[in-house]
């Protein structure tokens, strides 16, 4: 069960059965096609009684905190809310616009994304920069929650459950090897370990999974068309993705999600004739709507979780104006959305001056490079490589141009900021707030500021700023960090506790987090509030952590399903939660 309770801390309880469930449904999930046709079971099957929705979604959250412990979740508020306000906007045109999802960026450059039990789907950040418009990454989300809504992987798990125990003690075997080696280790026990797991997996193949794959693409198809997107996206980028086979490929470049996700041309045929198909459709569909209606994309403001509906008001497509035509909306949206492809690129770069050094090169050779997300990038870039000067006089220029445009607004500020003008970043912030009040990147920002000289008052204003956010989203460790510093310094420890251990949990360190809580509870000068609060949260956190011991997952191995990381992080190629899940 998923609870909060007023420290914000999403609870997730994962006992033996999701526990191996999960293991079971990421191992199916990482396993490589077979090109083998069969017919799905219907929607009567009982994939259910594998793992309930309730289940399905723990399992997803511990997934998420794990890769977050492994430092492979892009935790950016700005790119968070954009994803999952996306998302959402396509979760509506769904067959199941209820279910919960929860969408996230990978810290990863390979083309790849994948889909989780329980509503969740990465995006790695190499797919966002690779694709060319906003349809494009809209078709790939479209295709994972299909993936979702259709139970595949849960049907993964029913259809070759009597295997599962096997592979769980085998991969378990290599967790447990890899875990205790370099990640450039050739040692005979990790690599046995390892080879055994694999071997297994080759052996597990399921067998259904061009079925699924169809499925999806109609599905996802259908669901963009919609959505008001390009429904030919999907089959476009599909096909843009197969020209990385031409003749004389160099194998290592082909992007993981052709290695995983094999794309025909047969395939790609039958995407483009299930788009015409479905832009008939829709076109007849549209026809029987009034005018009024048919500029209506949809009530997705309803079905957006509290945290996103701020930020979605802020400069998203969907905030858009009663007067905008669609072709404005789209126009609005693709401008935001390139934007959005730059901070990707920029943030999940380990390699900030060779990054700040591409976009200087390309604006100074390239008249056509120069638009305004490449020179909001460049600007973003020359502030990470430690030029901040130089990147606050780009972001300056940009704010100036789109004095309303929140995100170059936010650029600016924080250039402000990191070259040494915290006055003037603090008044641009404050300024920023009445147009956009509780937006989450934005109070994120303004409270940074405030903590950047340690002052006591400062850091109460920050407090009264982060606490309604707190309320709204409990699953952001970035917001919880910052709240901690704030009550660090504002004096408040007892509170200052409780956000230290729920970014603990929130990156998949649980007991880590329930021993700083109990280090909380012995405390004499705890309130009844305090101490009613912190005993709730021991309470609900204590069987997670019984569950990881009952595994035998250490305090110092929680996180570390695939190999320690080091100074240049190799791929997570030995991990559950594989990059390489199919499409």
């Amino acid at each position: 069960m998923t609870m909060t309770v007023s420290s914000g801390i999403p609870m997730v309880r994962i006992n033996s059965a999701v526990f191996l469930f999960g293991l079971a449904c990421t191992l199916l999930a990482g396993t490589p096609a077979r090109a083998v046709d069969t017919q799905l079971p219907s929607m009567g099957s009982s994939a259910g009684a594998i793992a309930s929705p309730e289940e399905q979604r723990q399992y997803g959250f511990y997934v998420l905190h794990e890769l977050r412990n492994q430092g492979q979740v892009l935790d950016d508020a700005l790119l968070s809310d954009y994803i999952n306000t996306l998302g959402y906007k396509l979760v509506a045109y769904s067959p199941q616009p209820d279910q919960a999802f929860t969408f996230f960026v990978v810290r990863d450059p390979s083309i790849n994304a994948f889909a989780l039990p329980g509503g969740f789907v990465g995006v790695n950040a190499g797919l966002i920069t690779t694709t060319t418009n906003e349809n494009e990454l809209a078709a790939v989300l479209a295709h994972e929650i299909s993936h979702i809504t259709q139970q595949h992987l849960v049907r993964a798990v029913e259809a070759e459950q009597k295997y599962a125990p096997l592979m769980i003690l085998a991969m378990v075997g290599a967790i447990v090897a890899s875990a205790h080696q370099s990640p450039y280790s050739t040692s005979n026990s990790d690599i046995g370990a390892i080879a055994t797991a694999q071997g297994l997996v080759e052996q597990m193949q399921i067998n259904f999974t061009r079925a699924d794959e169809t499925e999806a693409d109609r599905v996802g198809i259908q669901t963009l068309a919609k959505a008001n997107f390009d429904p030919d996206a999907m089959a476009e980028f599909f096909e843009r993705m197969q020209r990385a086979l031409r003749p004389g490929f160099d194998e290592n470049d082909v992007p993981a999600l052709l290695m995983d996700h094999p794309v025909t041309l047969e395939r790609i045929s039958e995407a483009k004739a299930r788009a015409e198909a479905v832009k008939k459709e829709e076109q007849q569909r549209r026809a029987m709507l009034s005018t009024d209606a048919a500029k209506t994309p949809g009530a997705v403001h309803l079905l957006l979780p509290a945290s996103l509906k701020q930020a979605s008001g802020a400069a998203l497509a969907e905030s858009a104006r009663p007067a905008e035509s669609r072709e404005q909306q789209r126009a609005r949206a693709e401008a935001y959305y390139e934007l959005m492809r730059e901070r990707a690129r920029v943030l999940a770069s380990d390699q900030s001056t060779k990054t700040a050094a591409y976009y200087a090169d390309n604006l100074r050779n390239d008249p056509a490079f120069n638009t305004l997300s490449n020179r909001y990038g460049y600007a973003l870039a020359l502030v990470r490589a430690g030029d901040a000067k130089k990147g606050r006089e780009v972001a300056e220029k940009l704010a100036a141009e789109q004095p309303r445009n929140l995100v170059l607004q936010l650029a600016a500020g924080n250039a402000e900021l990191m070259s040494g003008t915290r006055d003037a970043a603090l008044q641009r912030y404050a300024r920023l707030e009445p147009d956009y009040p509780d937006n989450r990147a934005l109070v994120l920002a303004h409270a940074e500021a405030l903590l950047y000289d340690n002052d006591k008052a400062s850091a109460k204003h920050a407090q009264d700023l982060l606490r309604p956010q707190l309320s709204r989203d409990d699953e952001d460790p970035q917001l919880q960090v910052t709240f901690a510093r704030a009550c660090e310094l504002a004096g408040d420890p007892v509170r200052a506790g409780e956000a230290h251990a729920t970014a603990a949990y929130l990156n998949g360190r649980a007991e880590d987090a329930l021993n700083q809580l109990k280090q909380i509870a012995k405390r004499s000068d705890l309130n009844y509030y305090q101490r009613t609060r912190v005993e709730a949260l021991i309470a609900q956190m204590t069987p997670l952590v019984l569950d990881l011991r009952r595994h035998k997952i250490k305090p110092e191995d929680q996180g570390k399903f695939a190999p320690a990381q080091s100074a240049n992080p190799p791929s997570i190629e030995l991990s559950l939660h594989r990059n390489n899940l199919p499409l």
